[in-house]
């Protein structure tokens, strides 16, 4: 400013030596994380200009009730694990698959806890996903003809990749010969899932991954057969996008957790009107596919070897399909739950 001379030189000096104090984000604002979110998008759509001082009123898909409830579900469960497991932070994202609405978005365990980075929005970082991609990757196969029965050799097995050496294990360490692809699947073993690549091919599986909602498989040519095991990064809003597809019955519904924008007169900017999938949806793959994986997912027998008869993954009086994930270095762990009514 001194040099294109809209200030002198002595008020150059005097600012440079002023003491900046920053203020924080009041602690009462509710559902932060989402609020910004919202407001990020808004600033896409409209510009900053008129979101900052256009007096804009918003309304959202965001259900108070779920919101309260999965932030102290978060909070409570990441407090409740022992301290040896090191968790320190959790993040939660509740949405209605045939229409895109966000209920909830829990970014982190806690918005204004500096010591865990707590204003960093975890649902659209981009983490690795682990095994909870697998699903993308055998509902590829199946569009390639393969089927719940078809059989894989679970052994040790080396994979020469562009003079790279891929060795994949198990999580339990083991090996299980004979396995059909609905038990492999279930009980999220690593080879059949990366033989089951191989025969897809990484170029196909990142044309489903994207046409199913994942926006952060770019270049095939960056990825190996690891892609099926989290091998490259994701974004929890484009999970929830991509699963939905499983319970739409192919179609993809983007997430649309604004419902309506009016400007300061009363015009109405943009209104959203949720309909069935079937007639405003896009599909991504077809609907025998997506209730096979379902159906898998929801299949307590298919995941007996890993994780028992009573594990946390089965809800009594419900069906529910689920998938789990976990990153190489144990550093992130996903649950993927999607409520089914067949």
């Amino acid at each position: 400013m001194q040099q294109q001379g809209y200030i002198t030189k002595t008020q150059d000096q005097k600012a440079e030596k002023e003491v900046l104090n920053y203020r924080k984000i009041s602690n009462n604002i509710e559902a932060p994380h989402f609020v910004l979110y919202i407001k990020d998008l808004l600033i896409t759509m409209y510009g900053e200009q008129l979101v900052e001082n256009g007096g804009l009123k918003v309304i959202t898909s965001l259900d108070s009730n779920v919101q309260d409830f999965a932030q102290d579900a978060v909070a409570s469960e990441v407090d409740a694990l022992p301290t040896y497991y090191h968790v320190t932070n959790g993040a939660a994202l509740v949405t209605t698959p045939a229409t895109g609405e966000i209920l909830a978005m829990v970014g982190s365990k806690d918005y204004f806890d500096a010591k865990i980075a707590g204003n960093v929005n975890i649902t659209t970082s981009l983490r690795q996903p682990g095994s909870s991609i697998k699903p993308i990757n055998y509902a590829l196969g199946l569009i390639n003809k393969y089927n719940a029965a078809t059989t894989f050799i679970d052994q040790p097995i080396c994979f020469l990749i562009r003079r790279k050496e891929l060795l994949p294990l198990n999580y339990d360490g083991k090996w299980h010969g004979l396995v059909q692809l609905r038990y492999a699947l279930g009980n999220s073993l690593n080879i059949p899932a990366v033989k089951m690549l191989k025969l897809n091919g990484v170029e196909s599986m990142v044309a489903t991954a994207s046409a199913m909602g994942i926006t952060t498989f770019t270049d095939p040519q960056r990825y190996g057969l690891s892609l099926t095991l989290g091998g490259a990064e994701v974004k929890m809003v484009d999970m929830a996008t991509a699963f939905a597809v499983f319970a739409n019955y192919g179609y993809r519904i983007n997430l649309h957790p604004i419902l309506k924008v009016t400007d300061k007169n009363g015009k109405v900017l943009q209104q959203y009107n949720p309909l069935p999938s079937s007639i405003f949806g896009k599909k991504a793959i077809p609907e025998g596919v997506a209730y096979i994986i379902s159906d898998i997912l929801a299949d307590n027998n298919a995941r007996l070897l890993e994780f028992g008869d009573n594990s946390q993954l089965k809800l009594p009086g419900q069906t529910v399909s689920v998938k789990t994930g976990t990153t190489n270095d144990f550093r992130d762990n996903w649950t993927i739950v999607i409520l089914l009514h067949f």
